[in-house]
């Protein structure tokens, strides 16, 4: 799920960014470019945690444009979801096909074939629900689930998922609901 490891960006600065405070804007930028973005190999950037400043290699100068290209080391807290594993998420949408959840970053749908027998033909579309068939478990927007991830996929910068909670111990774990005390 969370990990942490070492990676290497390119920072390009015009020359309008150099002075005294250089490598904090090149910190800086390093944030604004990779935190939030989904790597393929790596998952998402969820944060930048440290760039040493020995890390920051010196700049190479474009010749046509007079921009310079800073090759960054730095290391990250990234978000990469697996197969079979299991997360808790919010439910944000549910539709005739399925719902759709997210757990941080991360939208994962999970189709009526991949629910409990007992919720098949569940859909209440008035109220926007997937309903069991002894309304014990009710599964609507902003309700928690239990899931297992069945597949993944990235695209342009966005990793979605498959999942399922056709199994043991997985469904709805909370009702979305506030308990004033």
């Amino acid at each position: 799920m969370f990990y942490v490891k070492q990676l290497e960006h390119e920072i390009v600065l015009q020359p309008v960014h150099f002075g005294p405070k250089l490598k904090a804007t090149i910190v800086r930028l390093l944030k604004e470019e990779v935190e939030g973005l989904a790597l393929a190999n790596y998952g998402y950037v969820v944060n930048v945690i440290e760039v040493p400043e020995d890390q920051i290699k010196s700049g190479i100068i474009e010749y046509d444009s007079g921009d310079v290209v800073f090759t960054v080391k730095y290391t990250a807290l990234l978000l990469r979801p697996f197969i079979n594993e299991v997360l808790d998420a919010v439910v944000t949408q549910c539709n005739a096909l399925g719902f759709f959840a997210f757990c941080g970053p991360l939208r994962i749908f999970v189709s009526k074939h991949s629910m409990p027998e007992e919720m098949f033909n569940g859909f209440d579309g008035s109220k926007d629900a997937w309903i069991s068939d002894d309304k014990e478990v009710v599964i609507s927007s902003g309700c928690g689930v239990r899931l297992r991830i069945k597949g993944r996929t990235v695209e342009q910068g966005n990793i979605t998922a498959i999942g399922t909670i056709k199994d043991n111990y997985l469904g709805q774990i909370d009702d979305g609901e506030t308990m004033d005390s």
